[in-house]
């Protein structure tokens, strides 16, 4: 029996939700522009604790894509409710759904859960989501849906992060201010039998072009921006070193990484902890550029 407080080695499940395409440096700042990649969008299934808990629910279809000039593929296998059925789940048995952010690729199905599961964001979030900057990322049925919960009893939690520091959702996962993408995204920290996990949304989009061979890069270890994010260039490579301060990382959109000391050593799949795929760190050139690492076999975004 676990003490009051006890946090419980928690694992991470990802469903896969939705395909995308789109331009290559939405992904990676400056690279590749005009040349269009597809990349998978994951909702994440935390479990081992009393209640089951989502991280992220995906588009709300297909063809909300459009709207900003992406392609979306949804197959019936990527379906919510058959990614959940895996698990012996349904939308029901979900207690909470928490979100990184609110863009139209992560908030998108929210609707499909009842109001007796809590959707916890941050509160700076819902803001952000109202102000414009952003504009068609944030889709009007999406934030509609959440002024609904936030008037109905127990549907809606908001944090204040930003004020609070982080904050506990159950002994294991907590929440705390991620620092870039959004100005109210969040990363959502779970704590695994080999150490803690960061799901960090889409403050990082590719591992390998960003972090593990970071292109355009000359500083040792200098994390590569993306092509889309409302906080200044300086917020957004503290808010990645930040997230590779912790022994996993899982962005959306992209398969997660085992770090040591910041540094990514190994490549991971559906679960965390789970099998993993080494990579070999290569030391810096003799210009001084870190040409970062190879990985056996890549897992491509």
């Amino acid at each position: 029996m676990l003490g009051k407080g006890k946090a419980m080695a928690l694992e991470i499940q990802l469903l896969n939700l939705i395909d995308i395409e789109l331009d290559s440096s939405f992904l990676v700042l400056a690279r590749n522009m005009g040349v269009r990649v597809k990349a998978p969008t994951f909702g994440f299934l935390i479990l081992g604790g009393n209640d089951p808990i989502m991280v992220d629910t995906g588009a709300k279809s297909a063809e909300i894509m459009h709207r900003l000039g992406m392609e979306g593929w949804i197959s019936e296998e990527q379906v919510l409710e058959n990614q959940l059925a895996t698990f012996g789940l349904t939308p029901k048995d979900v207690r909470w759904v928490l979100h990184t952010h609110l863009h139209i690729d992560h908030a998108g199905q929210d609707d499909r859960f009842p109001s007796t599961t809590t959707v916890v964001i941050n509160r700076r979030e819902l803001e952000h989501s109202v102000s414009g900057l952003m504009g068609e990322q944030y889709p009007a049925e999406y934030i509609k849906h959440l002024v609904d919960r936030l008037h109905t009893p127990g549907a809606l939690r908001l944090l204040d992060l930003e004020l609070s520091g982080p904050e506990e959702i159950i002994p294991g996962v907590r929440c705390e201010v991620a620092g870039a993408h959004t100005e109210g995204s969040m990363n959502v920290l779970v704590e695994t039998a080999e150490g803690t996990a960061c799901i960090c949304g889409d403050v990082i989009y590719d591992i390998q072009n960003q972090i593990v061979e970071p292109i355009y890069q000359v500083l040792e270890f200098e994390p590569q921006t993306t092509g889309n994010h409302s906080t200044s260039k300086r917020q957004e490579k503290a808010a990645i070193k930040k997230a590779l301060q912790n022994t996993f990382v899982l962005p959306v959109h992209d398969y997660p990484a085992r770090l040591r000391a910041g540094r990514v050593v190994a490549r991971l799949r559906e679960t965390v902890p789970g099998p993993e795929e080494r990579v070999e760190m290569k030391c810096p050139s003799e210009t001084g550029i870190v040409v970062g690492a190879e990985v056996a076999e890549p897992i491509s975004v």
